[in-house]
């Protein structure tokens, strides 16, 4: 056994052999794999393997689309069977919001070259005689879906790492992970040690262990889960080809042919966990009893859209274990507070990804970043606030809900609230709606005296969308004041803060005290890896505003830059709160509570001081990202409801009040402001995204070398602001962009109702050269085509006059 590679694997199943094989396709060839028993242990083994390459993620459907490709190139390559059967598989929807769901996937399907199209009850009859499509309003055909062998996908993984010379090694549990100090590691087995500068968590059903082993705990639990095979049904004995498999979602439940008989798999409403406290070492290739009561209802609703399965004996069942993150989605990527260290664990439909979750893996250790945005299954999307109570009730609702529709802007209940604000009790009996970020509560939107209370979930407009309106409409007119605690705040202080900062950002610093400055962090790749606002507090002392969600993602890039002797770089986002103060009342509004001049002239636009206001010392920056008249004012915790109440007090006297976090995505919106996460991505560059401008060329900076390999490229695709003629349904992200005779020309990133211009409002990349200002596009909300308008300019306030007066 080697005693020094560029990378050891752990965990023997289709996930780490993927990553082997496709760090030896991307030049490392001194790469060791080491699996505690046999190769497939675990989950991979009992896996229903199912694949098809559609998802609710744009770029999840690019890498399950990747995946199914790769297969019958890996038997090329290998002489490996992978086991590939792919007679396509049928979508059915049976309700308007999963014929909406099906619609929508087969315009992005449209969009990215894949194959996905509707089909007739009676093309639908001939794929699959057995299926009664009795009450199904929309019917789907992928013809690459399918399954494969998981123990055939897996060994051709493994031949085709070792070809390219990775070392394989079964039967070798690791024993400890120790970090040195010098960055790289030592991992231990009884057969040796090995020193390596990278890690990858791999181990499934292990992988809490194996985490624990470098002192890192990680949101995952395993659940049994339970699919059966019939025993042979005559009429598919009788046929010369396989039947498509069957995606009935609104039936929850899955099947497919195995053999002569079908495989019917459900996810039941009564979850049981397994192993919550550790997975035993000894476990391997065991199932657990089979316990069919608990998926009946799931079995009734298969009989009865398949009468087969009804007739036919349970020739088997398999009930095995699988781990779940909070969300279902892989945890993936570097740990941010270690180096080194990679974790791809918790992953659900593996051999539907595991090809693409191996690209990119090995894109991220070999290049410093992946290729495509992944923040959806970046593991820095949890922290440690996630806990066992969050992923316990989390993961129950995950399972139990597996095929529900998550709609966009939909909030689940599940493991909440975890995190809240001094502030929470005083807004929730204020009528708040909550979401959650970044693992806090924040408000959504208010309900006022009438309004519904709770919130309606759908791909149409819902029954929060008049109270959101009134929000936006009342801080245009007047003003009002929005909880901004969920955004991420740091402070770095001393005599090396302001090169540190230079050293990360790409715009220069403020150089004068009481200045602020927006300006993006690049990635590896030249691409936007946030947008931050940077203000100069004192000489020595700056405060930065980012994204909350992202805050731990950007501890990656914080830690890239060391910092100089006797410089400190906190994070305040716990201690701190906030609220933004907007609107053309918003200067009435503050300077009834402060000494301090609000005249433009006094504290102009992107300049801050700390002031008192109503007694509370705090710092006033002039920004707001509803590109209104604004000002960001952030408190220590302690003062946070003292300074609403006197918000609101001091609100009701010029007609303002509280506004939430929707309103503000319409708000930004109008404006054509960009978010991190949707407009502001490592995919897309500066020029692209419209912050070229904010890059200072003559300082160095985090990538820069990066950024000059890409800055004079012409932009592949412009950010741009569309206005569409929707009446019953708004973009919310992820819809296809096309020209009027169906060419592919783009995406939406975020959309909304702009309620003060009365437009429904879309920000989106076109492909540069086929749309632009004035010209004509569709945009397909709901999966049909929506007509817009590219506009030339932002609709609210394009000169930024308000925004500055």
């Amino acid at each position: 056994m080697r005693t020094h590679a560029q990378a050891v694997v752990i965990g023997g199943g289709v996930i780490g052999c993927s990553i082997l094989y496709h760090l030896t396709k991307l030049g490392w060839t001194d790469v060791v794999l080491l699996e505690r028993s046999e190769l497939t242990s675990g989950s991979t083994w009992h896996a229903a393997a199912n694949i098809h390459g559609l998802h609710d993620s744009t770029n999840i459907s690019r890498l399950q689309h990747y995946t199914m490709t790769l297969y019958k190139e890996l038997e090329a390559e290998t002489g490996q069977s992978c086991g590939v059967f792919q007679p396509g598989s049928l979508y059915l929807a049976q309700t308007r919001e999963r014929e909406h769901q099906l619609r929508l996937q087969e315009a992005k399907a449209r969009r990215y070259g894949m194959n996905f199209h509707e089909v007739s009850r009676d093309e639908a009859e001939r794929l699959h005689p057995l299926v009664n499509y009795d009450g199904i309003r929309c019917i789907m055909f992928e013809p690459d879906g399918g399954n494969v062998d998981p123990s055939g996908v897996t060994n051709a993984y493994a031949v085709g790492a070792r070809q390219r010379g990775a070392e394989i090694h079964r039967f070798t549990p690791v024993t400890g992970t120790e970090a040195q100090r010098d960055g790289t590691w030592i991992v231990r087995t009884d057969k040796g040690d090995i020193r390596t500068p990278w890690v990858i968590n791999a181990a499934g059903l292990w992988g809490r262990e194996v985490a624990a082993l470098a002192g890192l705990e990680l949101p995952l639990l395993p659940t049994e889960h339970q699919y059966f095979v019939t025993e042979t049904i005559a009429e598919i004995a009788a046929m010369d080809r396989r039947l498509p498999s069957v995606a009935d979602r609104d039936g929850e439940y899955y099947l497919r042919q195995e053999g002569q008989g079908l495989l019917v798999g459900a996810y039941e409403r009564d979850v049981r966990f397994w192993a919550e406290d550790g997975t035993p070492q000894g476990f391997g290739h065991e199932l657990f009893p089979d316990d069919l009561e608990r998926i009946e209802d799931n079995m009734i609703r298969a009989i009865d859209r398949v009468p087969a399965v009804g007739e036919a004996g349970i020739k088997r069942v398999i009930n095995g274990p699988m781990i779940w993150s909070p969300d279902s989605n892989v945890l993936f990527g570097p740990v941010p507070e270690m180096t080194g260290y990679f974790c791809c664990n918790g992953i659900i439909p593996g051999f539907s990804q595991n090809g693409g979750m191996g690209k990119m893996a090995a894109e991220w250790i070999i290049e410093g970043e992946p290729s495509l945005d992944l923040f959806g299954w970046d593991m820095a999307r949890f922290g440690a606030w996630a806990g066992k109570a969050f992923t316990r009730a989390r993961v129950a609702d995950q399972y139990a809900h597996r095929f529900k529709i998550h709609f966009p802007n939909e909030e689940r209940a599940a493991g909440r609230p975890v995190r809240t604000r001094p502030a929470f009790a005083m807004q929730k009996d204020m009528g708040a709606v909550f979401g959650l970020n970044n693992g806090w509560e924040h408000p959504l939107w208010f309900a006022a005296e009438g309004e519904p209370t709770e919130e309606t979930y759908g791909f149409t407009r819902q029954n929060w969308w008049a109270p959101v309106g009134r929000e936006a409409r009342m801080l245009r007119d007047r003003a009002g004041i929005i909880d901004i605690s969920n955004f991420a705040k740091y402070r770095v202080v001393g005599a090396g803060a302001e090169n540190w900062l230079n050293a990360v950002f790409a715009n220069r610093m403020p150089v004068k005290v009481g200045r602020s400055c927006l300006t993006p962090l690049i990635g590896k790749r030249g691409g936007i890896a946030g947008d931050f606002t940077v203000t100069r507090l004192d000489p020595h002392d700056f405060m930065i505003v980012g994204s909350g969600m992202a805050e731990r993602f950007h501890q990656r890039f914080f830690k890239a830059v060391p910092l100089p002797d006797g410089t400190h770089f906190d994070s305040l986002t716990e201690v701190m709160c906030g609220f933004n103060v907007a609107g053309p009342m918003a200067r009435d509004l503050l300077q009834r509570l402060t000494n301090t001049s609000l005249a433009n002239e006094d504290f102009p636009f992107l300049h801050s001081r700390r002031i008192t206001v109503a007694g509370i010392e705090l710092v006033a920056i002039r920004v707001s990202f509803t590109g209104d008249l604004g000002w960001e004012l952030h408190c220590p915790a302690e003062h946070q409801v003292a300074l609403y109440q006197a918000l609101l007090d001091a609100g009701r006297e010029v007609g303002a009040g509280p506004v939430g976090s929707r309103a503000l995505m319409s708000l930004r919106l109008e404006k054509g402001y960009g978010s991190w996460g949707r407009e502001y991505s490592p995919e897309y560059w500066p020029q692209e995204s419209g912050l070229a401008r904010l890059i200072e060329l003559d300082k160095n900076f985090l990538n820069k070398d990066r950024y000059l390999e890409v800055a004079d490229n012409p932009p592949r695709e412009l950010l741009s602001i569309l206005s569409i003629e929707a009446e019953t349904a708004d973009a919310s992200g992820g819809e296809p962009i096309f020209l009027p005779d169906g060419t592919p020309a783009g995406q939406v990133t975020s959309g909304a109702y702009g309620y003060h211009v009365g437009q429904s409002l879309a920000l989106g990349y076109l492909k540069a050269g086929l749309a632009g200002p004035g010209d004509t596009v569709e945009v397909a909300i709901l999966g049909q085509p929506h007509r817009a308008t590219v506009l030339s300019e932002p609709p609210f306030d394009p000169d930024g006059t308000r925004l500055r007066s």
